[in-house]
């Protein structure tokens, strides 16, 4: 990863973009299922046009996401890219929901947040429904879990939720937002 000195904006390299571009048509023709009616050409001409989203896409690759496409909106023509990888993304692991958690902490804090992570890579955490709805097109987190995004009411009484996939059903569960496992992370969506 590099960032442009010109504009200030994340970029990859000439190189890097290819690498990343060969993965994820892989990935695309592999999972059919993920977005049947889909052209990987259609797909692939969004993406060269917009370099900061490829650059985000990078990011969700290098920390575990393995991102593919789940869905197109008819409407704004946007593809809409969901971390894919089996379990909760490892390099996005041990950290608490937000900001105000992570200070919240006066002992054994974790290294970042999840909705600080989400941000300074350019996605955004899915929310309870984009969690239900995703895992019906494969059973994603088994042995993990992963936060979602918390509406303000719960938040503000200090606690965040999160799911998981076990006994073939989809939880929602809470925790105090500054909480922190080995075995939760986040998945991200990202719009191209």
């Amino acid at each position: 990863m590099t960032t442009s000195p010109i504009n200030g904006k994340k970029e990859l390299s000439p190189e890097q973009q290819e690498g990343l571009l060969k993965i994820l048509k892989a990935r695309f023709e592999k999972n059919m299922n993920r977005h049947q009616d889909l052209e990987w050409a259609n797909v692939h001409a969004k993406l060269q046009a917009l370099p900061e989203k490829l650059w985000s896409l990078h990011e969700m690759e290098r920390t575990g996401g393995e991102p593919d496409v789940v869905d197109h909106d008819m409407k704004t023509d946007d593809y809409i890219f969901y971390d894919c990888s089996a379990e909760s993304p490892k390099g996005r692991r041990s950290v608490c929901y937000d900001r105000e958690a992570l200070e919240s902490r006066k002992e054994h804090k974790p290294q970042n947040s999840a909705t600080e992570m989400a941000a300074a890579m350019g996605i955004e955490l899915l929310t309870e429904e984009q969690y239900r709805e995703f895992q019906k097109i494969g059973n994603f987190d088994l042995k993990t879990s992963s936060w979602v995004k918390t509406p303000a009411s719960i938040r503000k009484l200090g606690g965040a939720i999160f799911c998981d996939r076990r006994y073939d059903t989809v939880f929602m569960y809470h925790n105090g937002a500054e909480s922190y496992y080995g075995a939760r992370g986040f998945r991200g969506s990202l719009r191209v």
